[in-house]
């Protein structure tokens, strides 16, 4: 693998690990889940314009109609649960923000560069790079903080985070990518909403609201539409 090639996968790592996952934990901290939800809701849209800049991918009237539908969805299934906006979540919706457009640089860098060397090697390299730059920083925090009170649960938490949300997913993002037009596999992350209040239902006894139902439909109106060809 020539050097400029390493030089992108490392900056793919630092966008993933630092950017993305770290903007996106500070900024959490700093807004509402709700809001963080809706904002990546964005991300189709932000994808799908570096990726008619940067990939060369054609922009149609469906699929532009249908990734701004389906964020529409979005809204509308949060608006149900009263999406609040005000001064007091500024900062942090902006990290977020910034958090979402990492994750569509990466996306569209990664793309030229799976078809290459293949999607494990790729995001595998990444990961190590991301990490080892972001080792010093995490293990400063872990220091100064007392594990002591830690339950099962939230070791077991742990867990599903780093090895489902962190590293499964993250594979199977990009591995996708390789096959697919970055624009549409985009979209499809806004099912996400519709996926977390099912299993809410399930296992937090939530109640499905007639803003999830009209949401959920308009999602799944947006993704059709992107997806058909």
């Amino acid at each position: 693998m020539p050097k400029k090639d390493h030089i992108r996968i490392f900056l793919i790592g630092i966008l993933v690990i630092i950017f993305n996952q770290a903007l996106f934990i500070f900024g959490q901290s700093m807004t509402s889940a709700s809001h963080s939800s809706l904002l990546f809701a964005t991300l189709p849209i932000f994808i799908y314009g570096l990726a008619i800049i940067f990939l060369g991918e054609k922009p149609t009237i469906r699929r532009t109609a249908g990734i701004l539908i389906a964020a529409v969805g979005v809204y509308i299934i949060l608006a149900g649960g009263k999406v609040r906006f005000g001064a007091e979540y500024l900062v942090g919706d902006a990290f977020v923000l910034m958090a979402v457009v990492a994750w569509a640089v990466a996306t569209v860098m990664v793309k030229p560069l799976a078809i290459k060397y293949g999607a494990f090697r790729v995001i595998g390299l990444a990961l190590v790079y991301g990490s080892v730059v972001y080792a010093p920083c995490g293990l400063y925090r872990a220091l100064q903080h007392d594990f002591s009170g830690v339950t099962w649960v939230g070791w077991t938490s742990l867990a599903y985070l780093v090895l489902i949300i962190s590293i499964l997913a993250y594979f199977l993002w990009y591995w996708v990518l390789k096959y697919m037009e970055a624009s549409r596999l985009a979209v499809i992350q806004n099912i996400q909403p519709i996926i977390a209040s099912a299993v809410a239902v399930v296992l937090l006894s939530e109640t499905i609201s007639r803003a999830f139902v009209i949401g959920g439909i308009v999602v799944i109106t947006g993704v059709i539409l992107t997806e058909i060809k």
